[in-house]
């Protein structure tokens, strides 16, 4: 009886936190629209809420992307998905400096409205961010 309760509430839980990762939103047309123009060829996979604008996830050229776009249709931002190898060398230096024993799982390319890139190297719980030459600019907890 203890473990049927156990399972229950195992189920309950998992029910829930389900749920709200795939919870859908309301997403305004000028959005869709900005996406759909800059994006002819890439379908949406998911759409998320990140504060007051709209990120897509996509694929394109068998590229993993993301876009981040205000309600006014603005884009923000995009992140494309690069090979850790394709990194600034600069950033390698700094993650063997101050996260000896760490290795750079994941990276990416982001490009701002304004054309200025950006670089992300993902490490164990953490995003390290990094101007184009590679210089530190700040991290994030994932």
């Amino acid at each position: 009886m203890k473990n049927l309760v156990l399972l229950v509430a195992f189920a309950l839980v998992s029910n829930l936190v389900f749920a709200q990762k795939k919870q859908k939103i309301e997403v305004p047309t000028e959005v869709k629209k900005a996406f759909a123009t800059r994006f002819t060829d890439a379908k949406v996979e998911e759409w998320q809420k990140e504060g007051d604008y709209y990120e897509a996830e996509f694929e394109l050229n068998n590229i993993e992307q993301s876009v981040l776009i205000d309600a006014k249709g603005d884009i923000l931002e995009v992140e494309e998905e690069i090979k850790v190898k394709q990194l600034p060398s600069a950033i390698f230096t700094y993650v063997a400096k101050n996260y000896p024993k760490q290795k750079i799982k994941e990276a990416a390319k982001i490009t701002n409205a304004a054309g200025i890139i950006s670089y992300e190297a993902e490490i164990k719980s953490k995003d390290l961010l990094f101007d184009a030459a590679g210089n530190f600019l700040k991290e994030d907890k994932l």
